[in-house]
């Protein structure tokens, strides 16, 4: 598993926005930077811009590496059709993306760690692989453990954020399928994102 590399609310002072949407972002309070040089502002470069898109986009998925960002860029440009698409496609079909859209976990990092440690099953088989890749029509279930955790019971009943529209999940049985993988317009981003700016940074 990714170790984190930097407290998430820093990477959301660091963009001056609430990357997750949540109502405890110190955002809220300081939406300059962390640290004595955060309140300067300076006009950022084209490469500055490509930079921090591409930086925001990695650091919502739960401060993926730059090794792993990188490969799933790689691995969308070399597929058939729209990069773009295919970049947001390979990140959200991400087991660890799904069992936090289906609000089986209320963060990207809560999610990672029911995983990793053995709380959910792809197709009735215990994947501990938060990046691991599922397909359409793949289903995900929590354990009988997992299943009555309060923290994964607070996150299913949390008005907090709605279950994306391309996966089906019936909270009661904790249990949810990857319907289709879908558009960039699809997925509930909280802040708007730009990852034709992060495929221009790669693509020099």
């Amino acid at each position: 598993m990714t170790k984190r590399l930097a407290s998430k609310y820093k990477i959301c002072r660091r963009f001056g926005q609430n990357l997750w949407g949540r109502p405890k972002s110190p955002t809220n309070r300081r939406e300059y930077g962390p640290g004595e040089h955060g309140q300067r502002r300076k006009k950022p470069t084209d490469f500055g811009t490509q930079l921090m898109a591409k930086q925001k986009l990695k650091g919502y998925y739960a401060n993926m590496s730059e090794r792993q960002f990188r490969r799933t860029y790689e691995e969308a440009s070399r597929r058939r059709g729209d990069t773009i698409e295919n970049l947001i496609g390979l990140l959200e079909s991400r087991l660890d993306t799904l069992v936090y859209r289906m609000k089986f976990a209320p963060t990207m990092w809560s999610a990672r760690q029911l995983i990793s440690h053995g709380h959910v099953r792809v197709n009735g088989k215990r994947v501990s692989i938060p990046s691991y890749s599922c397909t359409e029509g793949d289903t995900i279930e929590l354990g009988l453990k997992a299943k009555e955790m309060a923290l994964v019971l607070e996150s299913a009943q949390s008005p907090e954020r709605d279950v994306a529209s391309y996966l089906e999940v019936d909270h009661k049985a904790m249990k949810g399928t990857f319907t289709r993988r879908p558009q960039f317009s699809d997925v509930p981003y909280p802040v708007h994102m730009e990852p034709h700016l992060a495929i221009e940074f790669y693509s020099k």
